[in-house]
């Protein structure tokens, strides 16, 4: 059973979406006007893994995230970079499709590269126009939005819920409101549904002459219209975004519908530089791509995975090196467990870890066998109970290290004899293949050996060939390049044996 926090409740409740297994979840997405920095990245990473866990368990997720691709931001820099000194209506028109169609293909690239998955659909505000204007004339016939000098406004007061999702009364939401200024207005709480056109602005025909949609309006239409519901499942986002974004994308869309508009209300937490939320206005952020730039992309995603999505998280290189030291672990584990598997495939002699009381044994220990097995499986059992309480990926990612742990003791320490290899490599095929869907599959982590099956394999039977020809010179070389991939082993007169340092037990 899956436990989510949902921000309306402010409690944890067993998800139940509308009609299981299928799944509908929304996730603002960008305004592309710059560069992305790693709040931005958490986000989406944070909900790449709800997604890839639902999906694992069996859930069918329709996942929509949105590009707004016309916002007063991207104007003013479409202003701010054309050249002339009053820039045209085509030029300012050219230039945010220019900018925003840049920004897109940049966001893709380090998505990718932090492997998060594509969504099924990435709609844009301005393909979208017909349905905003549709929704708008609603709400105006609704008598939830009254007209202003071509402007279209939201009036707060008609929503009586208005406040239940950032649980503030209007009367608390007042002072230092991020809300649009205008002396015009009924209340400085309503906000913009359609803005009436400036002389240097893209505009587009509507029933109130030439204008743009506001931000909130945008997110509910393509929500509800590519996911063909007027309730979601999932709405997520970062913590920023709770007010007024989706306050006002509650009121909008419930005043226009009648019904609720999301089920579960989830929201990241920010990511930090000391103590500091970071954010462009603030100055103090980091790109993306100076982040990948550093770092390996599988660090920085296991960096944004080491705190609890709802729990903020400090950005700094140290907290950085650690991720790196962490995935390198989890790089050595593969290369073992692959050496091993090979190692049984070139040699089918006696292949043991340590001698006991100086003679091979035959069999291997059942009940060691029958420890490591339920220790595995034990393991695995308590990762995916984390999970499921609320996507709890640090401490899943603890029960992650337990499984390499007690498989690098299996490794290091269990004798084996000719007559187990086949049992051996059946448990730690097992073994490596639960990895993988945990770390894989619902983390998204790539984590690689350092040689390919066939590269360690060719290697393996390379420096056996060697030491039967006493071409120690070869074999020390060969040893050599498997222990840079970080794997130590030992000749004895049994055979070669895996050393695994205690530091990454």
């Amino acid at each position: 059973m899956v436990k989510i926090y949902n921000t309306l409740s402010r409690q944890k409740e067993e998800f139940v979406p509308q009609n299981p297994p299928d799944v509908k979840m929304y996730v603002c997405g960008i305004t592309p006007y710059d560069e992305c920095h790693i709040g931005h990245a958490r986000c989406y990473v944070v909900f790449d893994v709800i997604r890839r866990y639902l999906e694992y368990k069996g859930y069918k997720v329709h996942y929509v995230q949105n590009f707004t691709d016309i916002d007063d931001k991207i104007i003013n820099r479409a202003k701010e970079s054309t050249q002339a000194d009053a820039p045209s209506l085509r030029d300012v028109k050219e230039k945010t499709k220019e900018i925003a169609k840049k920004y897109i293909v940049d966001y893709f690239a380090q998505m990718d590269a932090l492997n998060v998955k594509k969504t099924d659909e990435y709609p844009r505000a301005t393909e979208h126009i017909d349905e905003i204007i549709k929704v708008v004339k609603e709400l105006v016939d609704r008598e939830y939005a009254y007209l202003l000098d071509g402007d279209v406004y939201f009036e707060v007061e008609k929503f009586k819920e208005y406040g239940k999702l950032s649980h503030r009364n209007c009367e608390e939401m007042m002072p230092g409101a991020r809300v649009e200024v205008d002396q015009r207005k009924k209340s400085p709480l309503d906000f913009a549904l359609w803005k009436s056109a400036k002389e240097d602005e893209p505009s587009w025909d509507s029933p109130w002459g030439k204008g743009r949609p506001g931000w909130h309006i945008e997110c509910s239409v393509m929500s509800m219209d590519h996911l063909g519901s007027p309730t979601l499942d999932i709405h997520g986002g970062g913590q920023d975004l709770i007010f007024p974004h989706h306050e006002n994308e509650i009121a909008q869309s419930e005043s226009c519908t009648g019904k609720p508009f999301a089920k579960y209300w989830l929201h990241n937490a920010f990511v930090t530089v000391n103590k500091e939320k970071m954010s462009k206005s603030l100055g103090n952020f980091f790109t993306i791509r100076e982040v990948l730039e550093k770092y390996d992309p599988m660090v920085v995603r296991l960096f944004l995975l080491s705190a609890h999505y709802r729990q903020p998280m400090d950005f700094s290189d140290k907290e950085l090196d650690a991720a790196k030291e962490e995935l390198e672990r989890l790089n050595r584990f593969q290369n073992n467990i692959l050496f091993l598997l090979q190692s049984f495939n070139v040699d089918k002699r006696d292949f043991f870890c340590e001698e006991s009381e100086g003679k091979k044994r035959q069999e291997m220990d059942k009940n060691i066998m029958n420890k490591f097995s339920n220790d595995i499986d034990n393991f695995k059992n308590k990762f995916l109970e984390t999970m499921d309480d609320d996507f709890n990926t640090p401490k899943a990612l603890g029960y992650l290290h337990e499984i390499v742990g007690v498989t690098n003791i299996f490794m290091n320490k269990i004798p084996v004899g000719a007559l187990n290899i086949d049992k051996v490599s059946e448990v730690l095929v097992s073994t490596q293949k639960i990895f993988n869907r945990l770390s894989k599959e619902i983390l998204g982590l790539n984590i690689k050996p350092g040689l390919s099956a066939a590269d360690m394999g060719g290697l393996i039977e390379l420096r056996e060939k060697a030491r039967k020809n006493k071409d120690w010179a070869a074999a020390d070389k060969i040893r050599k390049e498997l222990q840079d991939k970080g794997i130590t082993i030992e000749d004895t007169p049994f055979g070669p044996r895996l050393i695994i340092k205690n530091k990454i037990i």
